[in-house]
């Protein structure tokens, strides 16, 4: 272990700790980030010694990002290759702690977006802190929510996954426990004690979260969640639209002011990506889905454009193509959903 790792890895009381350390990027994934987690899981899934895992991030600047969107931009706009192999490894750590047979517990104390939301969601003790603040803002880069997002999203309470999906809506702590993202709130001066505690007792994060826990406070999304169930509902985003322009209210007026920023191929993908998601039985078939579609929306025009406009140039001003939900035609997305040849498909690891 060395401060320089992007990963620290190292085992402590019988506690597997994984902690990310690359602060300038807010953490976000690389390949070889990745690749070091797997490792780790791997040789901890069969050491007896190891009691728990726990992921957190070094210094106070965010939990993590999400992934390393500018190689995948510059790969996309060649053959994409480097990108695939970058889902491939992501996909395979998401699916790795899905299925992990110890506990896993993730300290998400910062921001959590994307790639930080792939290796958080599967753990089974995910702490928010009053620095939290989650979102899957994917639409608004030509992207969809990956990393397992058409798994997780539609099964948070009624419509709320598509709302989050679409909008690329940012939460804080009150609500991601009040949704279940995060399944305990803790005030980010407790994690020291929370960690110390932990260490001491491996073998049962959640008894140790559930003896800590405080009440993140009353969630702003609570009155809204009627309205989303109702407006979110509809299996085309045109349905959508129209729901929350027929509605009139303040808030769906909002909502709908937010989605016509959006990449137009990205939330027909998106809303495709979560009913196909709701209704597939295993973990692993939803992450060859998100694959399939990873590879070729990276190589679209609105992929690269969302990344020139909101990463590289920053003037927040994309051009999306086509223009406008008409012309984005179910024979599209049909491409973009396909199957790939057997030898080219996702697979979990063994």
């Amino acid at each position: 272990m060395t401060p320089e790792a992007e990963i620290l890895v190292r085992v402590q009381s019988g506690l597997g700790r994984l902690t990310l350390n690359r602060p300038k990027a807010l953490h976000a994934l690389n390949r070889a980030m990745c690749q070091t987690m797997i490792e780790a899981l791997l040789a901890w899934r069969v050491d007896d010694a190891v009691k728990s895992i726990l992921i957190d991030h070094a210094g106070e600047r965010g939990f993590c990002a999400g992934g390393d969107i500018r190689m995948i931009a510059e790969s996309g706009a060649g053959n994409a290759s480097e990108a695939r192999a970058f889902f491939d490894t992501e996909y395979k750590l998401n699916h790795l702690l899905f299925d992990y047979p110890k506990p896993v517990t993730a300290l998400v104390d910062g921001i959590v977006m994307g790639g930080g939301v792939g290796i958080s969601e599967p753990a089974v003790v995910r702490i928010a802190t009053e620095r939290t603040t989650y979102a899957m803002p994917e639409t608004g880069i030509g992207l969809f929510p990956d990393v397992g997002g058409g798994w997780f999203l539609p099964r948070l309470p009624g419509q709320t996954g598509v709302w989050l999906a679409l909008t690329g809506a940012r939460l804080k702590a009150a609500d991601t426990v009040f949704l279940g993202i995060h399944s305990h709130y803790l005030p980010s001066d407790a994690l020291d004690a929370f960690r110390a505690i932990l260490a001491a007792d491996p073998a049962h994060p959640v008894d140790v979260a559930d003896g800590l826990e405080t009440e993140a406070g009353a969630p702003p999304i609570e009155p809204h969640l009627p309205a989303i169930d109702r407006l979110f509902a509809f299996d085309t985003v045109e349905d959508i639209f129209a729901a929350l322009e027929a509605d009139g209210s303040e808030w769906a007026m909002a909502q709908l002011a937010v989605l016509r920023t959006k990449s137009p191929q990205s939330l027909k993908v998106t809303l495709r990506q979560l009913r196909t998601g709701a209704v597939l039985t295993s973990f692993a078939d939803n992450m060859a889905m998100e694959y399939r579609l990873g590879g070729r929306v990276v190589r679209t025009h609105d992929f690269q454009e969302g990344v020139r406009a909101v990463i590289v140039d920053k003037d927040n001003a994309p051009k999306w193509s086509p223009p406008a939900l008409s012309g984005v035609s179910d024979a599209t997305l049909d491409e973009l959903f396909a199957p790939l040849p057997s030898d080219e498909e996702w697979r979990p690891l063994p």
